[in-house]
This record gives structure tokens, C-alpha cells and sequence, in this order.
């Protein structure tokens, strides 16, 4: 039986247990310039220090243009390559892996940043707003952005990187029929809608050579999982070494249905990935979980391979420890507007118990 203290190896990148650090990013922690802070270091120091196997840090802007906010962290320049230097050598002096997840916003790019720009003319943030659509030019040149930001990613010593291709953005923006109306070598088809990531994969692979660990953050259901799954399945064939699953911009799945057992239907997304990719690549699974016996549950039913923590880590980061010995930690309170979203004031009250 597996457990979550057991380490795992992904490509040639081993984790010393099977809890990672979901991407979450930290609006007020960077300025206009990207940069990296002493914010962003400690907070992940913090994290890798109470035993988490992997981190990946925080979707991370490859151009200025495709940034969440003004003050969204960035990696598309060499000069602020130093930045993320300091957070992989936090996390690596605490035993953990680091990735850094990279990700264009697409067709919902802040106006104040950038151009809405996708695979389609569609609505933007504006309904009355149509996005311009990328000619075949553009879109190279946006894919070598990916490569680019994935090789500043090697030099800072990060072990890998991980595609945004999930939760609405460009690279879940080429996947979605909703979004991608094509008809050229980028629409239409499973395999048609998943080039654009498949070639960016294929190029970082290229750049930054055979053991650099690649992973996809991808849609579990797009408008449903098998169709999801095709999709990943051209991540795969690119040379994606981890699928890190959550969810799309459609979801019309009749066999998502509620259940009761201990992880929501977006961890059950995960699950299904995992039986279908089963000692191909690992997979992970997300969302809502908040104890260490649902990681439990999750981990040594041998349902995934790894299991990702988003709010869970950053009410307490001792529920990695929770998970791994037992110890005490201060649960997530499932608060409906999460204190770490953009723009929010009030406290975590986890994080106010536990300081107490």
C-alpha cells in the first residue's frame, strides 16, 4: 500500500512524499515590475519547511501582456531570474521539489495589462468585447514566450515547470469549443485543439533537455473527461512527465454526479485520469481537501499519485506534517471568499489561530 510519506519519482525529479503545493498565486506580494519578493521567498519557505515533497510555485506571467493584475510575478525577462533563484533556494535548502507554473491569461488578460488576445474572436471580460484572434504567427510567437520563460525557469534552478492549461486560461482556451471556434491545424479535432500545448511542450523539452520535469495543470472535464483526456493524452504523447488535473470552462458531464465518498467531483476528475494513465505518468488531484484523512484516503487507496494543496497550505502549512506524522494543525475554514483571492482584507482565521 502506498503511503503519503512514501517518495515518488517523477521523470528524474524525486519527491520525498506525496504532498505538492497547488499553484495559488499571491496578488499582493509582486509590483508593476514582476519581480519576485522576499514575500513570495519566505511564504514558500515556509511551506517547504514543514514538509511538503513538492512546491509549484505561483502561475507566473511570460509576458507583461497576459498578466491577472499590475502586480502579478513574472518570468519574461532575465531580470527577474534572481528573484525566483532566492524561492527555488528556499525550498531547496528545506527538502523540497520546486516547479513554477508559467501561463499566458488569454482572452481574459487585465485591459490594464494587455490586449485580450485567444484562438477566437469571443466575449472577453467585457461581454461586449470580442478578443482578437491569433494568426498562426502570433501563435508561435506566443509559444516560444512558454519556451523562453521555461529556460529562464532552468537557469533559476527550478526542476521544472508546470502549464497553466486549466481554469480558463490560454492554453484551456485553445482546448474549449466554447473558446476555439478554428478551423486551421489549432481547432476542430481533440488533437487539433491540443497542439498549441503539445508544441510548447515539445520545444521546452528541446530547450531545456530530457530531465527537466515537465507538467500540465489540465482540465479534468472539457466540456467532459473523456474529452479531457484525449486532450492529455497529446500532452502526453508531447513528453508531459505529470498531469496536475482540475477543471476547464465547460462542464457538461452527466457521469459527474454526486457521491458521498471523502473528495469532491473535481478530485474525482483526478481520480479517473489517474485509472486511465495508470504507471504511464502520474497524476494528481485537487480541491477541498482540508484533513489529513482525506489525503490519506486519497493516497493509500492508490485513487492518485500525489495530492495538491491549495487553501489547506496556506491557512496552515503544518498540515503537511498533519498528513506525515500526525501532528497538529490549524484546518482551512473553508471561508466563501478566501482571504488570499485578490483584493480581499480580512485575515485568515486559520492563520490568526494558529499565530495565536
Amino acid at each position: 500500500m502506498t503511503r503519503v510519506n512514501d517518495p515518488i519519482v517523477i521523470n528524474q525529479t524525486k519527491l520525498r512524499n506525496r504532498l505538492t503545493m497547488a499553484p495559488t498565486v499571491k496578488f499582493d506580494y509582486a509590483g508593476a515590475d514582476g519581480k519576485a519578493t522576499e514575500k513570495h521567498i519566505e511564504h514558500y519557505r515556509e511551506r517547504a519547511a514543514h514538509g511538503c515533497g513538492l512546491i509549484c510555485v505561483e502561475a507566473t506571467a511570460i509576458a507583461p501582456g497576459g498578466r491577472f493584475w499590475k502586480n502579478h510575478m513574472g518570468l519574461w525577462e532575465d531580470a527577474q531570474i534572481e528573484g525566483h533563484q532566492e524561492i527555488v533556494k528556499a525550498c531547496h535548502e528545506n527538502g523540497a521539489a520546486v516547479i513554477l507554473q508559467i501561463n499566458h491569461t488569454g482572452i481574459t488578460s487585465n485591459p490594464d495589462c494587455g490586449p485580450a488576445i485567444g484562438p477566437s474572436a469571443v466575449p472577453t471580460r467585457d461581454p461586449s468585447v470580442l478578443s482578437k484572434e491569433m494568426t498562426i504567427d502570433e501563435i508561435h510567437e506566443m509559444q516560444t514566450l512558454f519556451a523562453d520563460a521555461a529556460v529562464r525557469a532552468k537557469k533559476a534552478g527550478y526542476d521544472g515547470i508546470q502549464l497553466h492549461g486549466c481554469h480558463g486560461y490560454l492554453i484551456n482556451q485553445f482546448i474549449s469549443k466554447k473558446t476555439n471556434l478554428r478551423s486551421d491545424e489549432y481547432g476542430g479535432s481533440d488533437e487539433n485543439r491540443a497542439r498549441f500545448a503539445a508544441e510548447i511542450i515539445r520545444e521546452i523539452r528541446n530547450r531545456c533537455g530530457e530531465e527537466f520535469l515537465i507538467s500540465v495543470r489540465t482540465a479534468g472535464v472539457e466540456p467532459d473527461v473523456a474529452t479531457a483526456i484525449a486532450v492529455a493524452e497529446e500532452y502526453v504523447k508531447a513528453g508531459c512527465d505529470y498531469l496536475q488535473v482540475s477543471t476547464g470552462i465547460e462542464w457538461e458531464d452527466p457521469t459527474l454526479t454526486e457521491h458521498e465518498a471523502p473528495y469532491n467531483l473535481i478530485c474525482e476528475m483526478g481520480i479517473r485520469f489517474h485509472e486511465y494513465f495508470r504507471d504511464r505518468v502520474p497524476v494528481s488531484c485537487v480541491n477541498s481537501i482540508f484533513t489529513p484523512e482525506q489525503i490519506k484516503y486519497l493516497i493509500e487507496n492508490e485513487l492518485v499519485d500525489t495530492v495538491d494543496l491549495g487553501r489547506a497550505i496556506l491557512a496552515d502549512p503544518a498540515i503537511c506534517e498533519a498528513a506525515l506524522e500526525d501532528a497538529p494543525y490549524v484546518k482551512c475554514f473553508d471561508c466563501p471568499r478566501c482571504q488570499y483571492g485578490p483584493g480581499m482584507v480580512h485575515k485568515c482565521p486559520a492563520e490568526t489561530r494558529r499565530m495565536q
